[in-house]
């Protein structure tokens, strides 16, 4: 991460929101732009210092995680959304995905894993921790295992690799020899043809259809993208 990247970090508890400062600490040059107790307080602060990364709880007063989350996507695009929780549900896991968040963490992970995934969201990759994978990949996807997906071409079977991949738009286009509105053009079919909402949606469908291999290593199991 370079030396100017900001992080924001929210959490309605200030015990919790100063822990993951002090954790977030190891990253040398790393800095906490702004702290935010609430949804509503994270987007404005979000707006106002642009982190490479925002930090958000799910639970949180006035407007959830979620919600807030969705909003950030919305106003800030380059931001990337890390979303903690205590809990591991199907349903909070679908949502904060479709919400467009690229990490989701346990924060009983926390201490093991929480400067792992900042650092890949700041390098734009997605991350999910062991426990959040096999959630996703044993729940999330289970209503989907007798789909019919529209066919691919080779070329957008390719862009969806590298995008798995953790490969950014521009790399594709220089990998693929061609411009970065061309791999935009592909990337935006894809996401139509599938129907998909989010980044981290679609490194979920390329895995499932062995498009992309996550990695061996259970400890690194981050799905980039």
């Amino acid at each position: 991460m370079a030396m100017s990247s900001r992080i924001l970090v929210a959490d309605d508890h200030e015990i919790v929101r100063k822990g993951l400062c002090a954790l977030l600490q190891r990253g040398p040059g790393w800095g906490i732009c702004e702290e935010a107790r609430d949804g509503f307080e994270a987007i404005e602060k979000v707006e106002a210092c642009r982190p490479q990364v925002a930090i958000l709880d799910v639970k949180m007063p006035r407007l959830n995680g979620v919600e807030a989350t969705r909003e950030i996507r919305k106003r800030c695009p380059k931001t990337g959304v890390l979303v903690l929780t205590l809990y591991e549900s199907e349903r909070i896991i679908h949502s904060v995905l479709e919400a467009g968040a690229r990490g989701f963490i346990l924060k009983t992970d926390a201490g093991r894993e929480l400067v792992s995934a900042v650092d890949t969201l700041a390098h734009g990759g997605t991350y999910f921790t062991p426990k959040v994978s096999n959630t996703v990949l044993k729940g999330f996807l289970k209503d989907q295992r007798g789909a019919s997906w529209p066919a691919l071409t080779p070329r957008e079977v390719e862009v969806v690799r590298l995008i798995a991949g953790g490969k950014t738009t521009k790399e594709v286009a220089d990998l693929l020899g061609m411009s970065v509105k061309t791999a935009e053009t592909h990337r935006g079919n894809v996401m139509r043809k599938l129907q998909l909402r989010s980044t981290g949606e679609l490194v979920l469908y390329a895995v499932r259809n062995e498009i992309y291999r996550l990695p061996e290593d259970a400890h690194d199991a981050s799905i980039a993208a």
